[in-house]
């Protein structure tokens, strides 16, 4: 089971890979000047305070992109990522870390719109506080997954949703899928990003097999493991399916993975993977 408070896992090698990916994908939907829209079905608070209880319990940002942030000679995606970071921490303290809405917030332009969904009673109004001009972002307390029914299609015709539920409730796994097919068949064009967790093998590729069943086509999958995924209990790493991925994310990704799994690894037996669940 994962903590549904994302804050005791702030900044660890799951976030790492995700928002890399939420980078990445946003880096390429402002190089065109038509606005686009943002959906985050489970946002959390925004971004989170590395120095706080809950952060220092574990300190799992330490393995993370602490070590990221010593590096020098990264792939650009990650230093875009760093630099991010780096902006939320001018002392080169570490005290911040970004959640994928203030991630997604360096890029946005003025004229684009995030729709941001959080469930939990005292994140909500962390999250809200954080965004307080609706114009720009729509804070919400409510179901992200029937947000994409209720949200799609976007008026800006271009659009991203970035799912990431906690799957503390093992039902997420099937919601997820569900949230998908209802999404692509309201607006097919748009970029959908699902992050999952690799507690064991069989979890993980349940949930890529029943992707693949949905028939929806052009879908990669990023994977980082950091340990080996059956010795022992626990997040051994993550994936980011992604439904319409920028066309450059590939190529993107074979770059950043193996490096990723190098300075992450906490075995002998790390592993990354980029492959096509279905293709275009």
């Amino acid at each position: 089971m994962l903590s549904y408070r994302h804050i005791y896992h702030a900044g660890n090698h799951a976030d790492i890979l995700k928002h890399l990916t939420v980078s990445q994908i946003c880096r390429h939907l402002i190089k065109k000047e038509t606005p686009f829209f943002y959906l985050d079905t489970h946002a959390g608070i925004g971004q989170y305070s590395l120095n706080s209880e809950q952060a220092q319990k574990n300190k799992e940002f330490h393995s993370g992109i602490a070590r990221l942030l010593t590096e020098d000679n990264l792939p650009e995606s990650i230093d875009a990522l760093l630099d991010i970071v780096r902006e939320m921490n001018p002392n080169d303290n570490l005290e911040y870390y970004p959640g994928s809405p203030k991630i997604v917030d360096y890029y946005v332009r003025q004229k684009d719109k995030l729709h941001l969904c959080e469930l939990h009673p005292n994140d909500y109004p962390t999250l809200a506080d954080l965004f307080p001009n609706k114009r720009k972002a729509n804070v919400v307390k409510e179901n992200g997954f029937t947000a994409v029914k209720a949200m799609l299609p976007p008026p800006q015709k271009r659009g991203f949703v970035l799912m990431d539920p906690p799957y503390e409730v093992k039902k997420d796994y099937q919601y997820v899928v569900q949230a998908l097919e209802d999404g692509h068949k309201r607006f097919p064009q748009g970029t959908y990003a699902i992050w999952y967790p690799v507690l064991n093998r069989k979890q993980a590729n349940d949930l890529i097999r029943d992707v693949k069943n949905t028939k929806i086509r052009n879908v990669l999958l990023l994977e980082l493991c950091i340990r080996n995924t059956e010795n022992e209990r626990g997040m051994a790493g993550s994936g980011m399916i992604i439904v319409n991925p920028p066309w450059t994310l590939e190529k993107e990704a074979q770059e950043f993975l193996p490096v990723l799994s190098k300075l992450l690894a906490e075995d002998h037996e790390p592993s990354c993977q980029v492959t096509w669940i279905t293709p275009e």
